[in-house]
């Protein structure tokens, strides 16, 4: 399996790009490693506790078997990494791995860094404007060629509350990214993008630092770093990925 290894300031962290299989598909997977354990939330999968957080690059061929067998996709996946599926929370995505977008931040002694991939050509949209067209039901979801994954990590310990303020700061600051280089609504055209359909973000909580933060919107200095680190890596990943 080949590796390149993506340079981080945080300490105790390390991320790297696998590349590698999937039943025969070349995939590639960012997987970052902690020292220990994290709590995480996830917009796929929730709260968890783990030692290691990934986004996984599908070609589209294998996306439509995976998303159809979605279970036994989130068991089976962490084993090709020898990880246990516990110990992992992940994301997956279309957007190629080797566009991924990396931008750290910090002030005093915190710090912030954000890893994003994004993708908007297939199925941006205005959320509150545009129409859906699909439903989920018995577990059948849908695949589609844009998605914006964005993983954000920090030294400093955040409380429950405040790793779910973290996903309303982070999803302001993409669709800032979005404004600013208006992607427009693939469905309205006349309507700038608030995302795709199928976005994510995982947050993972920082262990010290004193007292677990509480406070993570843009009036506050972590805000503003998530901010900051999340704006300006979907906008490089947005130009990597459709150029």
């Amino acid at each position: 399996m080949e590796k390149r290894e993506i340079k981080l300031e945080l300490k105790d962290v390390k991320a790297e790009i696998l590349y590698h299989k999937y039943q025969n598909f070349d995939i590639k997977t960012l997987l970052v490693s902690f020292g220990e354990k994290r709590r995480v939330l996830s917009t796929r999968e929730g709260f968890k506790e783990v030692s290691f957080v990934a986004n996984n690059y599908q070609p589209r061929a294998l996306s439509e078997i995976t998303m159809k067998n979605y279970e036994e996709f989130q068991e089976k996946f962490p084993t090709i990494l020898g990880i246990s599926p516990i110990d992992l929370a992940f994301l997956s995505t279309g957007a190629d791995m080797d566009n991924l977008a990396v931008c750290e931040k910090s002030f005093e002694e915190f710090k912030v860094c954000c890893l994003a991939t994004a993708g908007a050509k297939g199925n941006s949209l205005r959320t509150g404007v545009d129409l859906a067209g699909y439903v989920e039901r018995a577990g059948n979801y849908i695949s589609l060629n844009g998605t914006i994954n964005i993983i954000l990590l920090t030294n400093a310990t955040l409380s429950d509350g405040a790793l779910a303020r973290t996903i309303i700061t982070a999803t302001e600051a993409k669709t800032a990214a979005l404004q600013d280089l208006d992607v427009r609504s693939t469905y309205t055209p006349e309507n700038q993008a608030t995302g795709t359909g199928t976005d994510n973000i995982l947050v993972a909580s920082g262990k010290g630092l004193g007292e677990a933060l509480r406070l993570t919107s843009g009036h506050t200095k972590m805000g503003e770093l998530i901010g900051l680190s999340t704006k300006m890596a979907v906008a490089e990943a947005l130009k990597k990925q459709d150029g």
